[in-house]
């Protein structure tokens, strides 16, 4: 019964596509390094990402749904907030990327974090998972 249940629960989540993100960044609360990363839906409808060179798993709480753009996007694309922020010295202006939207292709949109006040957004374009 335990094996029908591990196998189970690795089909609930289900790699829709991979990322290669150029800087490190925030996502889910957590801090995480420049990379490789798979991105993935998950049954319930949450996402998690993994990173590719540790393979440690970081859900990402979805706060709503966004209506697909006409014409439709043509691949996976993750969009950052980018905002400035004073290290934690207060001597060092840094630069913070924060996940804001993931778009899968034939999907709405997820925004999982709203940045309020001035800030500028970065895209990154991923691969879709092979079917």
């Amino acid at each position: 019964a335990l094996a029908l249940l591990l196998v189970g629960g690795v089909g609930a989540a289900l790699a829709q596509a991979s990322f290669q993100v150029p800087f490190p960044f925030q996502a889910g609360g957590k801090k995480l390094p420049a990379g490789a990363y798979a991105l993935s839906k998950t049954a319930e409808g949450g996402l998690v990402l993994r990173q590719g060179s540790t393979g440690k798993e970081t859900p990402v709480a979805v706060l709503e749904r966004i209506a697909r753009p006409e014409p439709p996007l043509g691949g996976p694309r993750l969009v950052f907030d980018e905002v400035g922020d004073f290290a934690p010295s207060y001597t060092e202006y840094i630069t913070v990327y924060v996940l804001s939207e993931v778009w899968l292709p034939g999907e709405d949109g997820h925004r999982v974090h709203v940045t309020k006040g001035a800030h500028k957004t970065k895209t990154v374009d991923g691969e879709a998972a092979k079917k």
